[in-house]
């Protein structure tokens, strides 16, 4: 298809007086990885169920391959979809499982290459009840791409699982786009979203209050330039820019800036000048987490005053 498979316009959901989701606009491209993003309540759930066909508007507009999501007939084979919890039978192994629910997929895989897919072909004859918490996860992720769906809906994919089961369904995922699937991903694990996705937005009180690729994002936040100075030395003169913060604790100095790259260069010419050979320098960008972190205290700070 022509344009974005994902297309919302000033999507609203109220409930009597409470907004759920206010204003909401955003597009998600075919084949990329797209997170949303937010804090419990912040309307996000609400958005997806929207685009999945399960709630209806109360105003805006959403659309899916061009069409209405409440369009299911035409939506169905198209569409895969994993949810928080799942619905697995425990008694079932891993390959029934699949073979059930093969006779209401269209067009769907043969078992063994569905499970093969998902990394899961030495756990065929296992009972899903004895299956890890990473298992079963990907379990659910090939029943939701049985039938080999354009786009996949991934609900909170990894959440309660270790590290290493989040590791691995986080490999699937990749595995998955670079085949050309479209994938809109929401999670909790903001490394997660940050590793995954090609762009992402962050939803705050029913709002989308930023939104770009991941590295607009992430530009939006404050990194930072650390280092120490050596002995003798002292922190007078530092070039600190404009909004950027110098904090000095003995000879570590600490610079919080939104542009981390172009302030590593002036504090190495100051350097420079003075013949300073400065150690421990650490130039970073700032991470989803503190963009997010970020914007929840700036909100905060918004409501009080």
């Amino acid at each position: 298809m022509n344009g974005p498979v994902i297309e919302v316009g000033g999507l609203r959901k109220s409930y009597g007086s409470f907004t759920a989701v206010d204003g909401v606009s955003f597009e998600v491209g075919q084949g990329e990885v797209f997170a949303l993003l937010g804090t419990n309540g912040a309307g996000k759930t609400t958005t997806i169920e929207i685009l999945e066909g399960y709630l209806r508007p109360s105003a805006g507009t959403a659309r899916v391959f061009g069409h209405d999501p409440a369009d299911r007939a035409a939506l169905r084979s198209r569409t895969g979809l994993v949810l928080q919890e799942s619905g697995l039978f425990g008694d079932l192994t891993a390959a029934e499982t699949v073979a059930a629910w093969r006779r209401f997929t269209s067009g769907s895989r043969p078992v063994a290459e569905a499970l093969e897919l998902v990394g899961l072909s030495g756990q065929a004859g296992t009972r899903v009840k004895r299956m890890s918490g990473g298992e079963r996860r990907k379990l659910d992720i090939a029943l939701a791409t049985l039938g080999d769906p354009e786009l996949l809906f991934l609900d909170e994919p990894t959440t309660g699982l270790d590290a290493e089961a989040r590791r691995k369904v986080r490999d699937l995922v990749r595995d998955l786009a670079a085949r050309g699937m479209t994938v809109l991903l929401t999670t909790h694990y903001l490394e997660e979203a940050q590793e995954l996705a090609a762009r992402v937005a962050i939803m705050d009180k029913g709002e989308i209050v930023t939104q770009g690729t991941m590295a607009e994002v992430l530009g939006r936040g404050s990194g930072r330039v650390a280092f120490e100075l050596p002995d003798g030395a002292t922190p007078e003169g530092l070039p600190v820019g404009d909004g950027d913060a110098l904090t000095v604790d003995g000879r570590r100095c600490v610079i919080v800036t939104a542009d981390p790259e172009s302030a590593a260069h002036a504090v190495l010419g100051w350097a420079h000048v003075r013949g300073l050979r400065l150690s421990g320098l650490d130039v970073r960008q700032a991470t989803l987490e503190e963009v997010f972190l970020d914007i929840a205290d700036r909100r905060g700070q918004e409501v009080r005053t």
